[in-house]
């Protein structure tokens, strides 16, 4: 786990499904893991909002579909908007959406590219070590959508990141140099950085420079002589 996750004093992670045997083994898993971080559970979109609220957890995991109060239908539509509202109301929470429905993603995704957050996929299909990597990187502040982008044709960077691009490779600058560069904190600009590199399709791995990858993929792809 990553050492800035290790050194906050109680990480608060909140699970939202309406099966209780999902949510039960989903925190089994995720206990072995983090064997010191405080749970919570909520079955529909208006408790998940109550707990989130008087809770303020570090990591909201959640499945799309799920019913708007105690005994409506679960639909995929309402964790979609509460989604919305939980990017809106608190743009730095971390999110990792546990779902099958994957390509309803692509209704929110500019949402999900100015979220400032962590916001990783874990598809219900992944394995449990699969899940708990991308628990890890959403705790990190990191984006992974590469599930949504096997449905998006698009590629689309912004500019800033190009700046970002450009202070780095070109000009040889650092974060804290970049940031004073373009007028943003340090941690906007390290935004910048994992939402680029979502485009990109690069991520940690164990042993490689994720910044040299970085650089690699941006000259593949014409951002960067």
């Amino acid at each position: 786990m990553n050492q800035t996750v290790l050194e906050k004093a109680l990480i608060k992670i909140l699970v939202i499904d309406d099966h209780e045997s999902v949510l039960d083994g989903t925190i089994d898993i995720l206990r072995q893991h983090y064997p010191d971080v405080k749970f919570h559970t909520a079955g529909n979109a208006k408790d998940a909002l109550h707990q989130i609220f008087f809770s303020q957890p570090d990591l909201v995991i959640m499945d799309l579909s799920i019913p708007e109060k105690p005994g409506m239908m679960a639909r995929p539509d309402t964790g979609v908007q509460l989604l919305r509202t939980l990017m809106k109301n608190y743009p730095h929470i971390n999110i990792v959406v546990q779902t099958a429905h994957v390509r309803t993603l692509i209704r929110i995704r500019p949402n999900i590219d100015a979220h400032k957050g962590g916001f990783t996929i874990a598809d219900k299909s992944l394995t449990s070590q699969e899940m708990l990597t991308r628990v890890d990187w959403a705790l990190q502040g990191l984006t992974h959508t590469k599930d949504i982008n096997k449905n998006y044709s698009g590629f689309e960077v912004k500019p800033e990141w190009l700046r970002v691009l450009t202070l780095a490779f070109d000009e040889g600058l650092q974060d804290k140099a970049i940031a004073e560069q373009m007028s943003v904190s340090e941690r906007m600009v390290r935004h910048y950085w994992s939402k680029l590199q979502d485009a990109l399709h690069v991520y940690p791995e164990c042993g490689k420079n994720i910044r040299i990858q970085t650089e690699i993929r941006a000259r593949e792809e014409g951002l960067i002589d």
